[in-house]
């Protein structure tokens, strides 16, 4: 049977969705092993991963738009199985952390990603952000990873909530792509690359070498600072490189450097072979 139309503020599942979104939801998301995705287009690659890590939609909220929406998008097998809770307007707005919700809000769980499963995974073409604390910016690293072939993301200790609400919303979907790592040291990560037989090369605006220079391989560790300090001194690195700019501008956003980067050493090499 299908499930009945929330429409009390005082719902326990208002009351948990909230939980995740508020000023402690950090640790709530932790505890829970769950986030909230919203809107459509998170919704509904959610709703069809195409990693096995991939988190995993565990209910549905949507109001009658939101629903419309689905069908429009969702094959009816995918949703058949799906648990699907109706919720009214006014429901909907008290649980969205947006001025403009959708409509469409999906409780998901997850479970860690490890270095030991990337290994597992025979993951070749890793970004790493070291310290990286801007969610858009976060987001749109795990997006630009998975529109330029890379195998894995992943994020230093000191780094942002990857399930934070603004982190999934910026990765547009990709989440469901592309595994994520959470909470590794710098060492750890490098220990990693080395064991493994990857070149790892830092990105550094003071680096003399250009990352042109560079030749891809087929197993390379990208290596981005944060966004106001850089990169520590690091171990073990095969290169160190800056990004050669013709203009005035004194440097380049960490996405659009990892951007850059990453189209160099995943799609380039890819199609020069």
């Amino acid at each position: 049977m299908p499930n009945p139309t929330i429409s009390s503020l005082h719902s326990s599942h208002v009351e948990r969705v909230k939980a995740l979104l508020g000023s402690r939801g950090k640790k709530y998301r932790r505890e829970e092993k769950a986030f909230i995705a919203d809107g459509i287009q998170s919704v509904r690659e959610a709703l069809s991963p195409k990693i096995d890590s991939a988190p995993r939609v565990e209910r549905l909220y949507v109001t009658e738009a939101g629903l419309a929406k689905l069908e429009l998008e969702i094959s009816p097998a995918v949703l058949a199985t799906t648990d699907i809770y109706p919720v009214t307007d006014e429901i909907m707005k008290a649980m969205a952390d947006t001025e403009s919700p959708q409509g469409i809000l999906a409780w998901c769980s997850y479970l860690d990603m490890t270095l030991y499963k990337l290994g597992q995974i025979n993951a070749k073409k890793i970004a790493y952000f070291w310290e990286l604390q801007d969610p858009g910016n976060s987001g749109t690293a795990i997006r630009t990873a998975d529109a330029c072939g890379f195998d894995a993301v992943v994020f230093s200790d000191k780094s942002v909530d990857v399930f934070s609400p603004k982190t999934v919303r910026a990765t547009v979907g990709s989440l469901w792509h592309i595994p994520v790592v959470e909470s590794i040291p710098l060492a750890e990560m490098m220990e990693f690359a080395g064991a493994g037989g990857f070149t790892s090369i830092a990105f550094a605006g003071d680096a003399e070498g250009s990352f042109l220079d560079i030749a891809p391989t087929e197993r390379e560790v990208l290596i981005f600072g944060n966004e106001a300090r850089g990169l520590p001194d690091i171990e073990g690195l095969t290169a160190r490189a800056h990004i050669p700019m013709a203009g005035h501008s004194e440097s380049l956003n960490v996405a659009s450097a990892a951007a850059i980067a990453m189209f160099h050493f995943g799609i380039s090499s890819v199609r020069s072979k």
